[in-house]
């Protein structure tokens, strides 16, 4: 089933949408060669405390951190250790918090220092191609149209993405209906309608759209050892323009009354 928000609903799940990017932003600055994964999941935790919320990600399925850190061919969900951050590595962040009840779910990827103009290329294609995704998110369209939008602008630039993980809804629960897959299914796919709010979230590999998990349960790995990048907003369905959430420049305002 299908959850709409109605404006009590906003009112609360769109500060959690803030803390969520604000937290987000705030690790990818701590991100630097010689850090290892472990003290960027502990700062994610200690900023995550900071604003009074919770980590929507530690336990859920026994999951063990506060967020995934995954590391160049590492896709998604990848978990923190002692390995040492080095220049030219590329890093995907996916924070999601709980507050006031309801979650906040973003993601980007960072390069540690800088990073080569191929690992440079994908992160651009990756983010740009969440744009195309978000512009389609308009009610009277269907899911499949941010699927189609998504696909079509990754494989235009001969990368690839992911199947086995999609994007979803999100608001009291972590995965609600719907699934938004970033490729075009060929099966029925829901009207967007006002009230929905969707985390939309490509994920886009270098060489093949393939994946495995590795022997911990947990870090999605690409099947070839491509490099990986992981981009996510939590978007609201209106009237009109999609509104997105956890867009940075929204979210100052909004932490300032918290």
């Amino acid at each position: 089933m299908i959850v709409l928000k109605n404006e009590r609903d906003l009112e609360a799940m769109r500060p959690a949408c803030a803390v969520a990017n604000a937290v987000l932003e705030e690790v990818a600055a701590f991100i630097k060669p010689g850090v290892t994964t472990r003290e960027v999941d502990n700062y994610a935790a200690q900023r995550i405390k900071s604003y009074g919320a919770k980590s929507a990600f530690l336990g859920y399925r026994k999951y063990p951190c506060y967020v995934c850190i995954s590391v160049n061919e590492q896709v998604v969900h990848g978990l923190a250790s002692d390995r040492r951050l080095e220049f030219g590595d590329i890093v995907s962040l996916d924070v999601g918090v709980v507050y006031n009840g309801f979650i906040g779910d973003n993601a980007k990827t960072v390069a540690v220092g800088g990073c080569g103009v191929a690992a440079q290329r994908l992160m651009d294609v990756t983010e740009r191609a969440l744009q195309e995704g978000i512009a389609k998110a308009i009610s009277g369209n269907r899911v499949v149209d941010i699927s189609r939008a998504i696909q079509n602008y990754v494989e235009s630039n001969n990368f690839s993405v992911v199947r086995e993980f999609v994007g979803h809804g999100v608001g009291r629960s972590m995965h609600e209906e719907p699934q938004v897959p970033n490729f075009v299914e060929g099966k029925s796919s829901p009207k967007l309608r006002p009230g929905m709010t969707l985390a939309i979230e490509p994920m886009v590999n270098v060489g093949r759209p393939e994946v495995q998990i590795l022997k911990d349960g947990w870090t999605v790995v690409t099947k070839d050892g491509s490099l990986s990048a992981h981009f996510e907003h939590t978007v609201l369905i209106t009237e009109s323009d999609p509104e997105i959430l956890t867009c940075r420049e929204k979210v100052l305002s909004r932490l300032k009354g918290l």
